[in-house]
């Protein structure tokens, strides 16, 4: 497709809006969470598993979704998502409990995973070399708006009308893409003579699940518990066959062979740290604004405002430089400076002062993660073919979850029962070291690709 296109425009929106709406759903629940817990009960416990059986199934299954996406067409499995989002956001609204609430958000898992290998999927195939990075850019930057309408739109329901309202929100920007895939009218391409790994998506659902399940419901039940050990063991044990099934199966859900490639395998162990991070990190914030400094739902999210409000400014700026210059040190420092910010709100005591305790730290963290996230994704998806987009973006983005569902998970561990001033510096810590090991993965590992320049004979290009 010719670069700057009308239809390449298209297709760029479409790809930020059906991202937009899990992105939205998963920003919007860490303002809400401390609502549902006093409405619906149980705490801790059930705030995390209000956030993670979202990300078990979203996890586990984002594979599959991309092995469909490949199969079915893209374009199918986006609507199809988008469908399916949308009636399991009503069964969220409505729950009348937490055991159904969480069952809801499984449900709308299933959804999310049906999203986003897709809607990267088609930037990946319809852009290319700094035009792709600059695109990936534009995506991060537009599907971070979600971080910005989400908590704010999301805080001043939960204050005003209610919790429940908060899952009513993606419904505008589903309707929104379902307009403009009928108006695109772009073929889907399928792949041909492919078969879908159901066994090793039964093993990674097992796999994952168990694990989490023990790592949550250990405070309640504790390590030597049968209710703890069993899903554990046969979790692990699980985990291990999905392995094994990735490296015998003829058409496996992931292919490990696209670990080899350098920039694929060093950029997702860096995803893994990064993201595992940032998904602690970003709740311990907005739970300490509310149930320990007594923010009210509306203002714990406009605390949070600037670091939606820098990447939308930043990040196309920084995939393009990145398209330009490669994006192994913007990999580096951007985690980097993230951790800094981290360690920075680690002054912060009881009573809070917002502006000179968190602000600055929020600041620095804002400026690291715009510059992080378009040239990760670019430098990874960048490292392989068009033809491996789907089941690549799929990969990416199951790591990034699994790696948020997981340090979820622990977060009894660092915090304890209740969450205070010592279990929020604990976690701040925490988040710090993470995302400085990322960043020092990527300093590492991640290679720039060669330059390619149009001096040759006769204006070809040359490596």
């Amino acid at each position: 497709m010719k670069q700057g296109t009308a239809a390449q425009r298209l297709v760029l929106w479409i790809a930020i809006l059906a991202s937009f709406v899990s992105f939205l759903d998963g920003s919007v629940i860490n303002v809400a969470l401390p609502a549902i817990s006093r409405d619906l009960g149980g705490g801790l416990t059930t705030q995390q598993w209000v956030v993670d059986a979202y990300l078990i199934t979203l996890g586990s299954l984002i594979l599959l979704a991309g092995s469909l996406s490949d199969v079915l067409g893209r374009i199918l499995i986006l609507r199809i998502g988008l469908v399916g989002f949308g009636l399991t956001s009503l069964v969220c609204a409505f729950a009348p409990t937490a055991e159904v609430l969480i069952l809801g958000r499984g449900l709308q898992g299933i959804a999310a995973a049906l999203l986003v290998p897709s809607s990267l999927a088609l930037i990946t195939s319809n852009f290319d070399g700094a035009a792709r990075a600059k695109a990936i850019g534009q995506w991060t930057a537009g599907t971070t708006v979600a971080f910005i309408a989400g908590p704010i739109v999301g805080g001043v329901l939960v204050d005003t009308v209610g919790w429940r309202t908060v899952f009513g929100i993606n419904v505008v920007p589903i309707a929104v893409t379902m307009y403009l895939l009928s108006v695109l009218g772009m073929s889907d391409t399928k792949a041909q003579g492919v078969r879908i790994d159901y066994a090793g998506a039964v093993l990674c659902v097992l796999g994952l699940g168990g694990p989490v399940y023990a790592l949550i419901e250990q405070g309640n039940y504790g390590w030597g518990s049968p209710a703890i050990l069993a899903p554990f063991v046969v979790g692990v044990l699980c985990l291990a066959g999905f392995i094994w099934r990735q490296a015998t199966a003829k058409q496996p859900l992931m292919p490990l062979s696209l670990f080899a490639v350098r920039n694929f395998g060093i950029g997702n162990i860096a995803t893994t740290f990064i993201y595992a991070a940032l998904s602690i990190g970003g709740l311990i914030v907005v739970l300490f604004l509310q149930q320990v400094a007594g923010f009210p739902a509306t203002w714990a999210a406009l605390a949070t405002l600037p670091i939606s409000v820098l990447n939308i400014v930043l990040s196309t700026w920084f995939g393009s430089l990145a398209g330009r210059f490669g994006p192994r040190w913007f990999m580096a420092f951007g985690p980097a400076l993230c951790a800094v910010g981290y360690l920075l709100m680690v002054t912060s005591q009881v009573p809070v002062n917002y502006w000179t305790q968190l602000l600055p730290g929020i600041v620095l963290f804002g400026v690291g993660l715009s510059a992080t996230v378009a040239p990760l994704t670019s430098a990874i998806l960048g490292s392989i073919s068009k033809q491996q987009s789907g089941i690549g973006s799929a990969v990416n983005n199951a790591v990034a979850r699994v790696a948020g569902l997981v340090a979820i998970a622990t977060l009894g561990l660092i915090v304890g029962t209740t969450l205070d001033l010592g279990g929020f510096h604990r976690v701040l810590v925490v988040t710090a070291v993470l995302l400085a090991i990322g960043g020092l993965v990527s300093a590492i590992g991640i290679q720039n690709p060669a330059k390619v320049r149009t001096d040759g004979p006769g204006g070809e290009a040359v490596q």
